[in-house]
């Protein structure tokens, strides 16, 4: 199993490599030059595994000889340990054909564990295996958060050894709990550095500190973002238990429909990987609040830049450009941008790379980029998208809280929710067997003022420690160690030297 860029100037590289080095030499991002074939009893044969065994065989579809088998089990097992139900990923239903499929039960209650989890141990197992054939490999992770990766990678990767972790926020935009969550865990070897900006900044900042080849090797940058292909392979496990877990409950025919909260566009990503293995799946609809980047492209064809970022009740979503849509474009482009005439695969690759880079440098120096209407059209049969304003979030999160079962929507999985709602007549025309699967990506715990906004403004009381997970009761109090840094590149880069030197 090897890997390519995007870009198209890195290929042949190895799992292990593309885990440690996360972003591509050419500013590319990481796929599989081919998918593995499932084996062709693989939906009978894991239609009873647990979660971790069912993530394990999905994994070892995509570590080639870098991993055994056993090792793949080991990693995972210890990975969902960590989490506070057997299930991992349990579904709930909302009514006769919407479900919620929870990814909160991990150890900072939010989806992004189910992934993090799993590459700090991955970051720990490839160094600890070169530090014992020739000593000395360390890795410095540097990752941008809008709120839930920052305490998930933080959580994934404290106490882990030769490792350090800097995580950028942008200052006074994650919720009060996220801050609290990144910026209390006082191992040595976390770092927390807030930025006077936005997410997009902060995720700039990451992305030219990965461009700076020199300063790059000297310490060894690995990336904790969605732009680690081993973050995207880690989800797709979710949409095959979910799958699973659908037709238990409804039938051999039950088909779901998944509708993902959508920022950075990993979460839905991964739910495109799972089809393109062979996991039926009747739609995948992106569901975005305000900032609608992906929304306006399966609208127009163009992918375009909003002048600012809108701050939303779901913060975690409040992005302008989605890095990881790159990696569904490069499809995109190889399927329907090439000429039909060019028949060699990697030609096809090859052509793929080059048009998929002229559309990121027109993204970067002219703000947008339209792809043709054939590969518009192809778009649009694979996602659904929908919008979300602030007023319809407030309004999902009281109208399921006084519903009978009452059920407890975090911002951003309300976003999710109202779109399934808002399309419900398009999905149910489907057939009678399709199930809206809304992907719940947080604890309603971890955005506290929104929700208890939501619910006393529709006249509804909620005693809101009833709900509280005792991880955070008291957190906000406890002492905290963050770096203040301006918002450039240099001087987050002179940050990271000079905890270095300090070691």
């Amino acid at each position: 199993m090897n890997y390519r860029s995007t870009r198209g100037q890195v290929s042949g590289q190895s799992f292990e490599s593309v885990v440690l080095e996360g972003l591509a030499a050419d500013g590319g991002l990481f796929i599989p030059e081919q998918l593995p074939t499932l084996p062709a009893d693989w939906q009978t044969a894991w239609a009873e595994l647990s979660f971790p065994e069912l993530a394990t065989e999905l994994i070892a579809q995509f570590v080639g000889t870098d991993l055994s088998h056993t090792e793949v089990s080991q990693l995972v097992q210890k990975s969902y340990a960590t989490f506070d139900t057997p299930e991992v990923t349990p579904m709930v239903q909302l009514d006769a054909r919407t479900h919620v499929l929870e990814l909160f039960h991990g150890p900072t209650f939010a989806f992004k564990d189910v992934a993090l989890q799993f590459l700090g141990n991955l970051f720990e197992f490839f160094l600890e295996r070169r530090n014992a054939q020739s000593g000395g490999h360390r890795l410095t992770v540097v990752g941008a958060t809008s709120g839930d990766t920052g305490s998930a990678a933080i959580y994934g990767l404290r106490g882990k050894k030769n490792v350090e972790v800097f995580i950028l926020h942008p200052r006074g935009r994650v919720s009060a709990v996220q801050e609290a969550q990144m910026t209390t865990v006082l191992d040595e070897n976390v770092h927390n550095v807030s930025i006077e900006g936005t997410f997009d900044d902060c995720q700039d900042i990451v992305k030219e500190l990965f461009s700076r080849a020199e300063f790059r090797r000297e310490h060894s940058l690995g990336a904790v973002n969605s732009i680690n292909w081993a973050r995207i392979l880690a989800q797709i496990s979710y949409y095959f238990y979910a799958f699973f877990a659908l037709r238990r409950s409804h039938g051999a025919d039950a088909l779901p429909a998944f509708v993902v909260p959508s920022g950075n566009f990993g979460d839905i990503l991964a739910g495109f990987y799972a089809q393109s293995l062979g996991l039926p799946v009747a739609k995948l609809v992106i569901a975005t609040n305000a900032n609608d980047i992906l929304d306006r492209f399966l609208r127009t064809g163009t992918y375009e830049k909003d002048a600012s970022v809108a701050a939303t009740p779901s913060p975690a979503m409040d992005i302008l450009v989605s890095s990881n849509f790159e990696r569904f474009l490069w499809y995109l482009a190889r399927d329907h941008e090439v000429p039909s005439s060019v028949v060699d695969p990697e030609e096809r690759a090859a052509r793929a790379c080059e048009i998929l880079a002229q559309w990121m440098d027109r993204l970067k120096t002219a703000g947008s980029f339209s792809v043709s209407p054939a590969a518009l059209d192809a778009a649009r049969q694979v996602f659904w998208s929908g919008r979300c304003g602030d007023a319809e979030t407030y309004s999902t999160i009281a109208a399921h809280y006084s519903h009978e079962p009452s059920y407890l929507l975090d911002p951003h999985t309300a976003v999710g929710v109202h779109v399934a709602e808002t399309l419900r007549p398009e999905i149910q025309a489907l057939g009678a067997h399709v199930h809206s699967v809304c992907l719940s990506t947080a604890h309603p715990a971890k955005f506290s003022d929104a929700v208890l906004r939501a619910v006393n403004d529709a006249g509804h009381q909620l005693d809101f420690d009833s709900i509280l997970p005792a991880p955070f009761v008291g957190l906000l109090e406890k002492p905290r160690r963050c770096f203040e840094s301006e918002n450039s590149a240099d001087a987050v880069a002179q940050h990271i030297v000079d905890v270095a030197q300090s070691k």
